[in-house]
């Protein structure tokens, strides 16, 4: 059995082709059993039963082990012959969700409805008069979710591309591609209004058929764009969640989930009722801290196309980046207090080193006259850095209008330097940024990695490199941490320099690769 046209043999090779190590006999284990399952049970449309569907296998033992198992007991699955049985398309998510979890992804045959008709096409002109078409990989991506529509296969899943590549463009060609109505569902409000500027900026869209669903407007129109947060607000834990409707306010035929490795559970709940409704996910990082990313495949679809961060650098569409972990040592009074704390109490400590804010001068310093990102998990770690270098600092407690004159002052360069929380981990637009300093993050989180050294990955108009420093404190929990981080970084090809501050020591840079009285591990 092949998945997606590769046998496990061949994605074997194609891991080892590319991995510094071997690789676990239980990862290659994993791949033979996921694949030769893979296709194995299909879910088909009943015939002659309307609403009702079919549980299709090629393996009667394996149809027998299904009736058997307890946790499918609750579908209503009736026996139809050796290969088939029956449910309702009720259960259509649900089924593939727990089928998922025992180790039997689903083919899902049944197709999808067309949703209400929407006519439009994408400029070749943008609205500023420069000239706009897709990128090669950008079609590509439109033809992979698309492809195999008419057997009813195509129409869900998941593209992955490294910020900085254009999803949203690929959003709004796989829009144009089905022509219908399309709920949009993204992480933040800049995010909701970055869609529909980029609606009316490519798209023949006016805007009176695109809405904004938000914490401020409640507009549903023919293309709406929504965040994950309004869906799943409630004022008290016990209420229902009242936005959720949302779902079914339009007859959708397309629902776009934007940074879908966000997904929140409620949301996941809600996916799994609209299985007839084409769905398709964008992301730059398919990592999930909740190893969640099997829900994802079952209930969004499988991933239908990546293109590996390196790759896009090497075609010049996205920027090359140095990443570089500086070590800080603590000073002496804190590390006695590090030395007592507790487990998590150690890693706020080290995070909030004060001996990186003489690394950050240095590294400001260096990079004069370049836009520069600071970002970090603690908000007084921030307010130290932002009042003692009389720097602007954006937080989610700022009002959205206030937060978006600041990001339109460093795009335009007004503001040439930044501090910000983790609402710049997701889905801000400032091309000009060449540098990010991470000076603290949330313990190991791959994914906060990857979308931090997203926000500096859209190509130069110098054609310079970027840089991405990680900073933390020598011999700490943190430093622990920063290896688990840069797992997935690590994994699309890009090497971390490692230096050591010499607490001591004055922090200047000479040269172009090194800061005196930092030294190279």
């Amino acid at each position: 059995m092949q998945l997606l046209g590769k046998s496990a043999a061949e994605i074997v090779d194609s891991l080892e082709s590319i991995s510094r190590w071997a690789l676990p006999p239980a990862v290659i284990s994993d791949i033979q059993v996921t694949v030769s399952r893979y296709g194995r049970l299909k879910l088909l449309p009943a015939e002659d039963e309307e609403g009702m569907l079919w549980l299709g296998g090629e393996d009667a033992d394996i149809m027998r082990q299904l009736e058997l198992e307890p946790s499918l007991s609750s579908f209503g699955l009736v026996h139809i012959d050796n290969l088939r049985m029956r449910l309702s398309a009720t259960y259509r998510g649900s089924i593939k969700q727990e089928l998922a979890r025992l180790g039997y992804p689903v083919l899902d045959r049944v197709g999808y409805h067309e949703g209400q008709s929407l006519y439009f096409t994408l400029r070749n002109v943008s609205s500023n008069g420069t000239e706009f078409r897709l990128r090669p990989y950008q079609e590509q991506s439109v033809a992979a979710f698309a492809r195999d529509q008419e057997q009813g296969s195509g129409g869900n899943g998941v593209l992955v591309l490294p910020c900085g590549a254009g999803k949203t463009v690929i959003g709004l060609a796989s829009m144009e591609r089905f022509q219908c109505e399309t709920l949009i569902l993204t992480s933040s409000v800049t995010s909701v209004r970055q869609w529909i500027a980029e609606l009316l900026d490519k798209t023949t869209l006016t805007s009176d058929m695109i809405g904004e669903y938000s914490g401020e407007k409640k507009q549903v129109r023919a293309v709406t764009v929504s965040t994950y947060q309004i869906l799943t607000h409630r004022s008290k834990k016990e209420d229902g969640f009242k936005h959720m409707g949302l779902f079914n306010e339009r007859d959708w035929g397309l629902i776009i989930y934007d940074e879908v490795h966000l997904l929140p559970a409620p949301v996941f709940r809600a996916t799994a009722d609209i299985q007839a409704t084409r769905r398709l996910g964008l992301t730059a990082t398919l990592v999930r801290e909740d190893g969640q990313e099997r829900d994802v495949f079952s209930l969004i679809g499988p991933k239908r196309y990546e293109v590996p961060w390196k790759e896009m650098e090497e075609r010049g569409y996205i920027a090359t980046v140095l990443c570089r972990e500086i070590r800080a040592a603590m000073p002496s009074a804190l590390q006695e207090r590090y030395n007592l704390a507790g487990a998590r109490d150690k890693f706020r400590i080290a995070a909030e080193n004060p001996h990186k804010i003489a690394v950050l001068k240095g590294l400001l310093k260096r990079h004069a006259g370049r836009q520069i990102l600071i970002i970090g998990q603690y908000l007084q770690q921030l307010r130290q850095v932002a009042d003692e270098l009389g720097i602007p600092l954006i937080t989610g407690r700022m009002p959205q209008d206030e937060r978006e004159q600041h990001f339109q002052a460093f795009r335009s360069k007004q503001i040439p330097v930044l501090v910000v929380s983790k609402v710049a981990n997701f889905a801000i637009d400032l091309p000009d940024a060449a540098v990010a300093i991470q000076i603290s993050g949330s313990f190991g989180s791959r994914q906060e990695e990857a979308q931090r050294l997203g926000r500096i990955l859209r190509p130069k108009e110098d054609g310079e490199i970027a840089y991405f420093y990680t900073l933390v404190s020598e011999g700490t929990r943190e430093q622990e941490f920063a290896v688990r981080r840069q797992l997935f970084l690590i994994e699309q090809g890009y090497e971390y320099e490692i230096m050591l501050e010499q607490a001591d020591s004055h922090i200047n840079w000479i040269g172009s690769e090194r800061i005196e009285g930092v030294s190279e591990a």
